[in-house]
């Protein structure tokens, strides 16, 4: 079965366009599943390849990013792929240097301080220079997928990667970004507003490359209240899909795109009118209220709490059903509501992934 309307392209190397259906809000017959960090620490081969190397190194490897993107389809009847690699590479690509540090996680040895700290970034990035071996690591894991299933490129949002330029990493408060949001708001625009218009070009590249649907990560959307989220976070989100879609009608070409902003829930009813055809949800919203939330402008995905996957698997697939029920089997892409944890039994994930293409297909039937 192939979904109608997604084109040739689709039409002639796709053996499972289930993912790209719910995109567009068609029926499938199961509802399609894919989880965030599916390429993790989690699987034990991961872990094997990755010993004893730099991670950013692994980054610019095509062919590591390739091998790591393949390595939970082997294992999983995942209906999308998404291709590994990390969303600050655009702040590399500016010109800063960041360092993934043990027992610490992302690093930025020199971060933005002031507003006039930008003139040290790269005021026009050439992508292709700069990110081409993203674009040659999707376009070797298209060639190795086989028309399996389809690949998700991705990015982070302006908002989440100004966060880390200016915290120099990770943080639980984020109070130096948001510093510069209320001392700063002319140069945070401007900082936002550079960082969107390497993102367009990272996607249109991405595209270009392979990828057949994208996502934007918000990560960093929970920090922000509405006020801010409208005025910092939301135009830039809302310029990023239609600029990547104005260019890509132009070559007649329509690739979904999915924002996830997390710990956004004050921004529903926006982000379902952001030019996007998903809106990714973290687990503390809940499916029927999104639904509701959305009026059925965009299809859904998420939204299970990753830590369930701790959970004994008969009580997995109790969950999963009662997710499938709020949310429904059309227009919904199951998925986590954040990341998998580098802890977490491989086992559990496959009664996960299983749960899901059972429990939709027998509710199809009814």
């Amino acid at each position: 079965k192939y979904c109608p309307g997604l084109g040739l392209v689709h039409k002639a190397f796709l053996k499972n366009d289930t993912f790209l259906c719910a995109c567009h809000g068609q029926e499938t017959n199961h509802v399609p599943v894919w989880c965030m960090r599916q390429a993790g620490r989690y699987l034990p081969e991961f872990r094997e390849f990755r010993a004893g190397k730099d991670f950013f190194e692994t980054c610019r490897s095509p062919a590591a990013c390739c091998e790591l993107t393949l390595q939970p389809l082997r294992r999983f009847p995942f209906d999308a792929a998404i291709i590994f690699s990390d969303i600050l590479v655009i702040p590399q690509a500016m010109g800063m240097d960041v360092q993934m540090v043990a027992g610490k996680g992302p690093t930025f040895p020199e971060p933005l301080k002031e507003p006039e700290d930008l003139l040290l970034l790269q005021p026009k990035v050439d992508v292709n220079k700069e990110l081409g071996y993203v674009f040659k690591a999707i376009t070797l894991t298209r060639h190795k997928l086989d028309g399996k299933v389809p690949l998700i490129g991705f990015t982070g949002a302006p908002w989440t990667l100004m966060a880390y330029m200016i915290e120099g990493g990770g943080s639980t408060t984020h109070s130096k970004a948001k510093r510069w949001l209320y001392r700063h708001p002319e140069a945070s625009h401007k900082l936002l507003k550079m960082l969107t218009d390497v993102i367009v070009e990272y996607l249109l590249g991405q595209v270009a490359a392979g990828a057949q649907a994208l996502q934007v990560f918000e990560s960093h959307a929970g920090c922000l209240g509405p006020v801010e989220f409208q005025e910092f976070s939301l135009p830039y989100l809302r310029d990023i899909a239609r600029k990547v879609k104005d260019q890509l009608k132009e070559s007649g070409q329509d690739v979904p795109m999915i924002v996830f902003a997390k710990d956004g829930h004050y921004g529903l009813e926006d982000l379902s009118q952001s030019h996007y055809e998903v809106v990714g949800l973290d687990w503390t919203i809940d499916p029927r209220s999104a639904r509701e939330r959305t009026g059925g402008k965009v299809s859904l995905q998420g939204n299970m709490d990753p830590c369930a996957l701790y959970a004994p698997k008969e009580r997995i697939s109790e969950i999963v059903k009662k997710m499938l029920e709020g949310f429904g089997t059309r227009g919904y892409i199951a998925n986590l509501g954040h990341g998998l944890y580098p802890d977490m039994d491989p086992e559990n994930v496959g009664a996960f992934v299983e749960a899901v293409h059972t429990h939709s297909r027998h509710l199809n039937l009814k």
